[in-house]
This record gives structure tokens, C-alpha cells and sequence, in this order.
């Protein structure tokens, strides 16, 4: 038997460890969507961290390479392709809005680099492009759990404000197309710019059209503006938001202006009322309780969406292993994924991969978002 000298054993002892797998990351860390992306980037390094303390994937680690966009999609595009190019990524996690993912979905498909996006706007996935997924819920979903909940309290008439960003103008589109069949006027229809700081004016014009309730589609800090500047005039109808008010700083912003809000969001922000029969409880508060632990922050829908692309990611790389065209099919063919978004069942027709009962509805009751009675 062969024995091995002082050096060839040092040496053996010595081998290089495992290549890691590069996962990039497009984040709004700082600028106006960092309420997004910065909620993400801690969810990634925190997830990246604890799994390669398990050994990686496969014996293999994870190597996060994160990019800070500031919510530009010209930086998301430069970006994208450094990563893609320079980098050399294995997939990439991100953006978090639906403007840069509109940007980045053509570099993505054309490198054929997958592509899991945070952001909610459907033309992410409508057309599909065979290398893009996204983990936010659909704005049409949202929607439609909407004017399901206005039918409940009898609202036919309501006033639009929708902000000038990506995920305004797709929910204005969406509004616009599903309120018909729902027995929805539209009333008046306001446009915002996202860095409104006083919305008096338009929120004016839908008490003088005697409007039953008021629809704000934005994700941005005017969302509480619109909250304070409706009840500073009087207007005291039902606000409802979209899915992007599932951010507690939004209610702590607007003060007592926020209770009464009703809005469908990510079932991460009433975890702990859910039964405990719940098939997303036990990922929700899993989830809730280590980023709530490591940044002494409250956890958002957001950073469940950036949780839920790398969990899909990495289940995928471990059914098949590291190779791009079989993890794409993988994460398409996937079904029955517990995320914090949702149950994921994807398809080569849905790279969203949920629908309508990923959202609870939820409103605001003194300063806590709480699940809504019916």
C-alpha cells in the first residue's frame, strides 16, 4: 500500500475547495425604491449565509454578487450585462421593480441567463419569455381580489390615483381592462409623479365627483401622502392600495390617516394570525423570525419575494445540478412550492406560478396591519 509523504499528504489535505456558484442580484439599495430592493439584499445575504454554513448546494457554495441599481434601468441594464459578462453568473435574483425588469428581460433571454424577478408588473411574464420568472404576485390577481372585496361592500364607483413609474402604469392598464367586467366605473383617473410630497390637488377632484371609494396603485412614499392629504380635505370614503402598501413604514408614515386601508398583500404580513394548518405558516414565521432576528427590522413582502427566488433557484439546482438549460426547465416544470408569496405550480404558459389566493386581504387597525373580516 501506497503511503503518502508529509507533502503529498499537506497537499491533499490542501485541495481547493468546491468552485462556488455565482448568483447574481440587481437591488435598489439605495434611492427611491430602496424600500424594496434593501429588504432583498439583506434577505439574499442572510439566506446565502445559513445555507452555505449546510455545506452549499450539491458541496458546492454560493457566491452572491450584488449590484446596487438605485431603481435606474439604465444602471439595471449596465448592470446586468456586467454580471452576465464579466461575472459570469449561473442566474440572476432581481430587479425589484417592474421598470428595470421590463429593461433587463430582453439581455436576460438573449444571454439565455435566467432571470428571477422581484417586481409585480404582468408584462414580466405576459408575453413569457422562455429565461424570465418573476415571484411577485400578478397585478391582475391583485386587482381582482379588489374588486371581489369592493363588490362585498357595495362599491361601484371609484376614484384611480396611479403613480408615473413601471408598476403604475402597468396596474392603471390592468384597472382600466378588468373594472368592466367587475361592474367598476372609473370615475376619475389622476396621475402622480412618484416623488409627489403633496397630492391635495388630486385627491380633491375625487371628493368633488362624490366617489364611494378611492383605488391608489403605487409603491412608492406617496402611498402614505395620499393616506393624509384624502382625510386632511374630508374625504372619509374606504382607500384602498395595492399590493406594494405591504410595507409597515408606510402606515407608521401616514399616521392614524392609514386605519381603515384595505389592500391584498403577501400573507408574510399576518403570519402569526394564520392557522396553523396553513400549508405557507411554517416557511412565513421560519422566514419572519430569522430576518426579524439578524436586522431588528419588521420583515416585508419584499424581501419574501427575493426569499422565494432563491429558494426556487437553489431547489432547482438541486434536483438537476449546475447546468443552466436543465435548472431553467427545472424551475418551469416545478410545482407545489411553499414560498412566502404563495404555492408556486409553474408552467411553460405561467412563469408566475400563482394565483388569485397567493394574496389575503388585509387593513390597518391602530398602527398593525391585521387579516380583514368579511
Amino acid at each position: 500500500m501506497m503511503t503518502l509523504t508529509p507533502v503529498l499528504l499537506a497537499l491533499a489535505l490542501t485541495a481547493a475547495p468546491a468552485e462556488p456558484i455565482k448568483v447574481g442580484a440587481l437591488m435598489s439599495i439605495t434611492g427611491p425604491a430602496s424600500f424594496l430592493g434593501a429588504p432583498e439584499a439583506r434577505t439574499l445575504e442572510m439566506l446565502v449565509d445559513e445555507l452555505n454554513k449546510k455545506g452549499g448546494v450539491g458541496g458546492r457554495p454560493l457566491q452572491l454578487v450584488v449590484k446596487d441599481t438605485g431603481g435606474d434601468p439604465a444602471k439595471a441594464i449596465s448592470f446586468a450585462k456586467q454580471l452576465i459578462e464579466e461575472e459570469q453568473v449561473f442566474a440572476i435574483i432581481g430587479p425589484p421593480t417592474s421598470g428595470e425588469t421590463m429593461a433587463v428581460k430582453p439581455i436576460a433571454q438573449e444571454a439565455k441567463t435566467l432571470l428571477l424577478s422581484c417586481a409585480a408588473a404582468e408584462a414580466i411574464v405576459n408575453p413569457v419569455a422562455p429565461w424570465v420568472f418573476k415571484t411577485a404576485q400578478k397585478d391582475s390577481h391583485a386587482i381582482v381580489k379588489l374588486f371581489q372585496q369592493m363588490k362585498k361592500m357595495g362599491t361601484t364607483r371609484i376614484g384611480l390615483l396611479s403613480s408615473n413609474t413601471g408598476f403604475g402604469k402597468a396596474g392603471k392598464e390592468q384597472i382600466a381592462k378588468l373594472a368592466p367586467e367587475h361592474g367598476i366605473q372609473i370615475a376619475v383617473d389622476e396621475v402622480y409623479d412618484k416623488a409627489a410630497t403633496d397630492l391635495t390637488a388630486e385627491v380633491t377632484k375625487l371628493k368633488a365627483a362624490n366617489v364611494q371609494a378611492v383605488l391608489n396603485w403605487s409603491i412608492e412614499p406617496a402611498q402614505a401622502i395620499v393616506l393624509k392629504n384624502a382625510r386632511q380635505v374630508g374625504l372619509t370614503v374606504p382607500i384602498f392600495q395595492s399590493h406594494g402598501f405591504a410595507n409597515i413604514q408606510y402606515v407608521k408614515a401616514a399616521g392614524a390617516a392609514a386605519d381603515g386601508v384595505i389592500f391584498p398583500a403577501s400573507r408574510i404580513v399576518v403570519a402569526e394570525a394564520l392557522p396553523e394548518k396553513h400549508p405557507q405558516k411554517a416557511v412565513l414565521v421560519a422566514y419572519k423570525k430569522a430576518y426579524e432576528a439578524r436586522f431588528s427590522e419588521d420583515a416585508s413582502a419584499f424581501g419574501g419575494y427575493a426569499h422565494d427566488a432563491l429558494g426556487i433557484l437553489v431547489k432547482a439546482i438541486g434536483q438537476v445540478g449546475p447546468d443552466k438549460e436543465k435548472v431553467r426547465a427545472a424551475v418551469e416544470g416545478m410545482k407545489g412550492y411553499v414560498g412566502t408569496s404563495g404555492v408556486f405550480s409553474f408552467g411553460p404558459a405561467d412563469h408566475n406560478g400563482l394565483d388569485v389566493d397567493a394574496f389575503e386581504m388585509v387593513t390597518v387597525k391602530d398602527g398593525k396591519f391585521v387579516l380583514l373580516a368579511n
